[in-house]
């Protein structure tokens, strides 16, 4: 199963990717399958997106892959990594602890906490505004600016 939906996470980069000029300068995102995927690993690190489906072919979960898949460079600035997990069956440490029921777009921030869950996909423009609101966010931009 995680073979076939890694070529399904290509086909969907490799799509947006293939129409730009220049393929090579395009940023990669993250990716990682959430059934192997420890939140743990990521705390203060990185901020998860974990999109939950019952199946790849979901067209929500496929909608809301090719959104990520269109602005890699805005979730990367932002520390952004995606998890996902299509396989109910397979009762995986973050389904069990985040209890999807079928698609659900869930973002954590870094310092672990569930900011925000949504049972319809979001674009990269609306998730990177929830998270610009976020106090780690909004730390780390006043940093980046010397203002702190």
């Amino acid at each position: 199963m995680i073979p076939r939906i890694a070529l399904v996470f290509l086909a969907f980069l490799a799509s947006p990717l293939v129409a730009q000029e220049t393929p090579a300068e395009a940023p990669e995102l993250p990716m990682a399958n959430a059934v192997e995927a420890d939140l743990n690993e990521f705390l203060w690190i990185k901020r998860p997106i974990v999109v939950f489906a019952d199946s790849p072919l979901d067209p929500r979960f496929v909608e809301q892959m090719r959104f990520l898949a269109e602005d890699p460079a805005s979730l990367l600035l932002r520390d952004v990594v995606i998890l996902t997990d299509t396989d109910p069956k397979a009762k995986s440490d973050l389904r069990q602890t985040l209890r999807p029921r079928g698609f659900n777009l869930v973002l954590i921030d870094k310092d672990g906490q569930v900011k925000l869950r949504k049972p319809a996909p979001w674009t990269v423009r609306e998730i990177s505004r929830s998270i610009d609101k976020w106090p780690t966010r909004l730390q780390e931009v006043r940093e980046e600016l010397g203002k702190e």
